[in-house]
């Protein structure tokens, strides 16, 4: 209501500890307010600091964007197109500090240009070893400011990724599992899960599967295994085929199974039916 007094760009919200950011952002065309995902948010401020460091001749030689497996793909083509190292971790923004350790301890601190996960954590700078509001807060006010002055929302300008990229929609889905024996279930439909893998989706072929726990990841196409270097983790995965992906893991403070859900389409009806389509078929083996 105050956005709409004030004609406001963009409204900004932290939580009590300024960690994590969440923002609404004006759509000049329809002139109501779009709340941005933590994805959206994410792959906007990444897109606009390796944009401008290109630009500017500031971005380091090797430079590494670090991202949690749950994350949007979207950040895979958007590395690719300005060369930047995409390193994925686990859920969790410990992990990511951690790989701003690694590179420090090897002399390389510059390389790290920003790190994020689809919860609304941010970081850009080796400042601090987690996410960071504050900061972005900053970069998000930069940012709006740099586009308006293009005569652009943020509205427009994610759009315009989406039409560069893809279309990635990002959806999570979780199912509460209460009680005493709420963590038996939960622990029999991973093992299930496990001992039956999927080789296809809601129709949709899986060309790759991912088993955290076993350090092991499988390309269906060819059976070639190879290591995942990472600590092992309750966490199953699975690429499909266009670019959509399933991972699912239980939580790690609530008695929850968590199914992240990703679908790439040619524009946002399409995604959306290819997210209901995955999530569907996710709502019914979960819930069996």
């Amino acid at each position: 209501k105050l956005a709409k007094e004030k004609h406001a760009d963009i409204v900004m919200a932290t939580d009590p500890d300024a960690d994590r950011l969440g923002i609404y952002a004006l759509d000049t065309k329809s002139g109501e307010y779009v709340p941005f995902t933590g994805n959206m948010s994410g792959m906007l401020i990444a897109e606009y600091i390796l944009r401008e460091r290109t630009a500017t001749g500031t971005l380091p030689a090797s430079p590494a964007m670090v991202k949690t497996i749950v994350t949007t793909n979207m950040a895979d083509p958007i590395a690719a197109d300005y060369h930047v190292k995409l390193i994925e971790v686990l859920t969790g923004f410990k992990y990511i500090g951690e790989q701003i350790l690694g590179l420090e301890r090897a002399g390389e601190a510059d390389r790290f240009v920003f790190g994020f996960e689809e919860s609304y954590g941010y970081l850009a700078g080796t400042y601090v070893r987690d996410k960071d509001a504050v900061v972005t807060s900053m970069l998000i006010c930069e940012m709006a400011a740099y586009y308006r002055r293009q005569g652009k929302s943020l509205v427009q300008v994610i759009n315009e990724l989406y039409d560069r990229y893809g279309y990635y929609q990002n959806t999570t889905l979780s199912y509460s599992f209460e009680g005493a024996e709420g963590m038996e279930i939960m622990a029999g439909k991973m093992s299930f899960m496990r001992e039956h893998p999927f080789r296809e989706i809601a129709g949709m072929k899986v060309v790759k599967t991912a088993d955290y726990q076993l350090s092991e990841a499988v390309d269906l196409a060819t059976g070639q295994k190879t290591e995942i270097k990472l600590p092992k983790s309750n966490v199953l995965s699975y690429s499909l085929e266009g670019g959509a992906a399933v991972i699912v893991r239980p939580s790690g403070t609530e008695p929850k199974i968590k199914v992240y859900v990703t679908s790439v389409g040619k524009d946002l009806a399409h995604a959306s039916q290819i997210t209901k389509r995955l999530g569907d078929f996710m709502s019914g083996v979960i819930n069996q």
